[in-house]
């Protein structure tokens, strides 16, 4: 799968400093976003904002790195399943989903980058 399809449209998401896109598939809905050419804390930024959209079992985001976000991971990690994927280019896919119980205990105003 692309990691941003030619179908995805273009949503506003409080917070973003970067373009965000939804689509579907599945069943479920992605929302995605690139910060592999950002420096912090906007990768930390856009995580939180785009975190905050992944409400259910049917909502996933996608994050594209330049690298792997310990920081953000550090902070996320107890409150969200998280598949990482090293792109052929050298850059980082993450794709985050909801875990039930926990992930409504995420702490996703602390975007402060400690990684």
């Amino acid at each position: 799968m692309e990691i941003i399809p030619q179908d995805a449209q273009k949503v506003d998401v409080p917070g973003a400093t970067v373009d965000f896109y939804k689509f579907e598939r599945d069943g479920i809905t992605y929302y995605a976003f690139d910060t592999s050419r950002c420096g912090p804390p906007e990768p930390m930024v856009n995580a939180m904002a785009g975190l905050k959209l992944v409400k259910d079992p049917n909502t996933k985001l996608i994050m594209i790195n330049h690298k792997m976000p310990m920081g953000l991971l550090n902070k996320i990690e107890e409150n969200f399943d998280i598949e990482s994927e090293n792109l052929p280019d050298g850059r980082v896919k993450l794709v985050f989903s909801y875990k039930p119980g926990a992930s409504e205990k995420a702490n996703l105003s602390d975007t402060a980058c400690h990684g």
